[in-house]
């Protein structure tokens, strides 16, 4: 059976990272993209392995955007369960140490442009700079390969 690998980085602007037999690509965080995306994984009878960046609540940051970050990190949860998709949660320290990544998020998407040269990683054709949740969701897509043939 063919797998599919699936990174999302559950950040306020997080996104979802996907490498199937057909390819790479990552999407920006929208609500209906992920379910489309992981419903057509489901419907191709991919075996899916999922990873889902463990993080918290960062120092300083405001009591609503806090609020709502947490509201993504159950909502992506909950719709894993939901569709049946395995996950594991992975601490940022644990996957980024597998690309010798740092806390910026420039190595991230240097690395992503490495590993995936063809893969946009521009939320919209109208932007400029590279998106880092995307960067990082591919990273946690290629984690997910990685620890799978262990």
């Amino acid at each position: 059976m063919d797998r599919v690998y699936i990174g999302i980085d559950p950040g306020l602007s997080g996104a979802m990272g996907v490498i199937s037999p057909n390819g790479a690509y990552a999407i920006p965080f929208d609500e209906e993209e992920y379910v489309t995306t992981l419903n057509s994984c489901i419907d191709e009878k991919y075996a899916i392995r999922a990873v889902v960046e463990h993080v918290g609540a960062m120092p300083k940051q405001g009591v609503a955007s806090t609020f709502k970050f947490g509201a993504n990190f159950g909502w992506i949860q909950g719709i894993l369960f939901v569709l049946g998709i395995p996950y594991e949660l992975v601490r940022p320290q644990k996957w980024k140490k597998e690309f010798s990544c740092t806390s910026d998020k420039n190595t991230s998407i240097s690395v992503a442009r490495r590993l995936f040269p063809s893969v946009s990683l521009l939320a919209t054709p109208r932007c400029k700079k590279p998106h880092d949740g995307m960067a990082e969701a591919l990273l946690m897509a290629e984690y997910a390969k990685r620890k799978d043939k262990i």
